[in-house]
This record gives structure tokens, sequence and C-alpha cells, in this order.
């Protein structure tokens, strides 16, 4: 049995006993990449470890120790009534005003994760607050992302054109972007339906989930317009007034995004670096915070990372887009190499895998046989749109960020559809795009 093949079998394993057993997924994972690592691939420690992805273990903490600040001094409460006011208090918006942030973010210039993690804090704590499904605004939040992620100024449409220009291919910027904006903002609308959105309220009349006393009147009055509560209200100060460490926090959010927009520095460093300040201002918060860190989350995403990454390491990944790239058919190897692109990108780099796929796909583009604009923008979109699940970046965000909830079991909906997507879309894709010949 080669070494590539028991990896697989390996990755399959970990599933399994993970989903039966109900151990944490990273920690197996870790477990693997140690034995294949070093008794399948020959691998030492320092080439097991290549793969542990640092940079998501910083911004993973990072963003969630500051939102967790945020939301332990109620400056998340306050986004979200001022969110709510925003609106008119149509609460039914709320999840298509966050897919629209995120898609604009990402369409002038932003990283998809560097945009997920500025708005997932708040849009789920928003959810948290108006009893909204958090997998519905989750996906509202990395659909949107993804729907921008492909403008002609934007990272990945950077990159996806640069590559289709270094391999001499016939490329369309505008079909790229269109074909990744309509895909996106189809699922968001299947998602906002099956996930109650229809049901969510026009208006926000009535107390939310976990009210305290006096919230309704607080709701009444952000209703009518004014933004402030009635005199001698429980939730004047608490829920929608302006404190130091409040109005401390909204600099530290606006900071994060210029840090992050404007000068293109890390996003999770520029978090931890604005939490630790906020900290030492209220050491009470920060210590409350630090508790508050999604570990287990942590752990989760580092490990089966860091197991991909051994794969990576030994060529599996290579040696699966080479198998499909033999087939002699080209529309059932084009339709391979869609499902293949959209399943490792669920546990991998998006932009890694577009650039190892591209290239791949160039030998039977040359032959004519299927045409190019449209086989790029159905990878492309394959790739990118299955970054609703838990083990990609901006999946692992979302979870991260979610307050309130039974952390397993949103995982668990992440997963199962991440799983949805990864089965459906790159078919749709495929039928949509590169069946017709596009290009």
């Amino acid at each position: 049995m080669s070494p590539e093949l028991i990896s697989i079998i390996v990755l399959v394993a970990v599933f399994v006993l993970a989903t039966t057993r109900s151990v944490n997924m990273g920690a197996l994972s870790f477990a693997a990449a140690f034995g294949v690592g070093e008794l399948v691939a020959d691998l030492d420690a320092d080439g097991i470890f290549a793969g542990f992805p640092g940079d998501l273990f910083v911004v993973l903490v990072g963003v969630t120790y500051l939102f967790a600040l945020a939301r332990a001094n109620g400056t998340t409460e306050w986004l979200v009534h001022a969110a709510v006011r925003l609106v008119g208090g149509r609460v039914a918006l709320i999840p298509w005003v966050m897919f629209a942030i995120t898609g604009v973010l990402t369409a002038i210039g932003a990283v998809s994760p560097a945009a997920v993690a500025i708005v997932a804090p708040i849009a789920l704590s928003f959810a948290a607050r108006y009893d909204i499904s958090p997998l519905l605004m989750g996906a509202m939040v990395v659909h949107g992302a993804q729907g921008g992620g492909f403008s002609p100024i934007s990272i990945y449409g950077s990159i996806v054109n640069g590559i289709v220009e270094r391999e001499k291919l016939p490329g369309n910027e505008i079909t790229l972007f269109l074909a990744s904006l309509v895909v996106n903002l189809v699922i968001a609308a299947v998602v906002f339906v099956v996930c109650g959105g229809l049901k969510l309220p026009r208006h926000a009349a009535t107390a939310p989930r976990s009210a305290g006393p006096g919230a309704a009147a607080a709701e009444s009055a952000l209703d009518d317009g004014g933004g402030q509560a009635p005199a001698g209200s429980p939730v004047e100060e608490s829920a929608i007034g302006l404190t130091p460490d409040r109005v401390a926090t909204l600099l530290a959010l606006v900071a994060l995004v210029v840090a992050v927009l404007a000068f293109d520095l890390d996003a999770g460093l520029a978090a931890i670096t604005l939490a630790a300040l906020l900290s030492l201002f209220w050491p009470k918060d920060g210590k409350r915070a630090a508790n508050e860190i999604s570990w287990p989350t942590v752990l989760l995403i580092c490990g089966v990372l860091t197991y991909v990454g051994v794969l990576q390491e030994m060529g599996t990944i290579d040696y699966a887009g080479r198998a499909v790239s033999d087939i002699g058919v080209p529309l059932l190897a084009a339709l391979l190499l869609c499902y293949i692109g959209a399943l490792i990108s669920a546990f991998a780099s998006s932009v890694g895998i577009m650039g190892a796929l591209i290239p791949l796909a160039v030998p039977f583009l040359a032959k004519g046989d299927i045409g190019a604009v449209g086989m790029v923008a159905a990878l492309s979109v394959s790739a990118t749109v299955v970054d609703v699940s838990p083990f990609s970046t901006n999946g692992a965000l979302v979870l991260a960020a979610a307050p309130d909830v039974d952390r397993d079991r949103f995982f668990r909906q992440l997963m199962m559809y991440g799983g949805v997507v990864v089965a459906v879309v790159p078919a749709v894709a495929w039928l949509a795009m590169v069946v017709p010949g596009l290009g």
C-alpha cells in the first residue's frame, strides 16, 4: 500500500473516531500527524510542525480575545443596538447587511479571513441576542466575503488572474467575479430560507432572547429611532449607553479595521495587541476575556491543519491531482478537479489549492476541449465557497466567534453544511460554467 493511500485512510479514521467517540478531532489529528509523519513519511519533528498554522492560531486567539473583551464590557451589546437602528429595527435585514459588508470589504481588497474576523463576532453576537440561527448568520458572513472575493482588485481575483496570465490561458476578470458573486448570493438566499430567515421579525418589537428587565423598553425606544431608553430604565447604561471602556473598545475595533485594510497588517497580531492594551486599563475584563478564548476550537483547527500539512509535505495532495489529470475524458477530469479543489480547500488554503489545481488543468485546457474561462471560474468557486467548513480559516473564525452556543453542536452543523456545499456546488459550477464551454 502506498504512503499516500495510508495517509488518506488515517484521515478517514480520524473523522470516524472523533465522531463516534466524542474526542477532540484536533488532538487525534496531532497524533495522526505524528504517527504518519514519523512512521510513513519519514518526517522529523520540524517537518511535521511545518504544517502547523501559526498564523491561524494567532488569528483565532487574537480575534476571540478582543471580541471576548468587547462582550465582557458590553460593547457588542451596544453594536447590536446600533445595527438594529441602522435598519430601522428590521431584524430580518441584518443577515443581508452582514453579507453586504463582508462582500464590500473583500471586493475592495481585504483578505477574506480578515473581513470575516472583523464582521463575524458582531454578526454572531446579534444572532445570539435575537435568537437567529448562528449557522444562518455565519454562512451569510462567509458567503458575503466569498461573493466579493473575486473582484478585479481583490486578493483572490488578483491571484487567480495572475495565474491565468502566467499559464497563458484565456481569461475574463468580470466573468470570474460575477460567477463567484452569483453563486454565493444564490447559496445565501437558500440558506436564509432554510434556516428560518423568512420567519425573522420585520421589527425588533419584542424583547430579545436572554434580555434582562427593561429590555423591551429599550427596544421600543430603538424602534422609535430615539436611541435612548426611558429615564430610569435598568438597561439605560448597561445595554445601550457608552462608557469609557466601551468607547476604548470601539476605537480598538476601528483600529483593527484600519490596520488590516489600510496597512495590510496581520489581523491576529493586530487584534491580540489591541486586546492586550485594553486589558492593561481594564484588567478584570481582560482576565475574564482570556478565559473565554475558544481553546477547544483552537486545538481542533490547528490539529487538523497540521495533519493536512503532513499530507501536503508527503505529496498526497499532488498524488490525487495527478491521478485525476491523467483521465482521458476532459469533462470528467474537469468535474473531478472541481471536487478535489472543494474537498481539499475545506481543510487547507483556498489560494494554495487554486494555485495548484489551475496549472494541473492546463494540459487538457490546451487541447481546446474545455473552455478555459469556465474551467477557471468553476475551480475558483469550488475552492472558495467551501470556506464555511469549520476546518477552513473562515469557518473556524465563525465557530470561534459564536457566543452562547453549544459549540460541539454548532461545529457539527458547520461540518454538515460544509459537507453539503462540497457535495453540491462543484457539480453545479461544472454544469453552469464548464459544460457550456465558456471561454
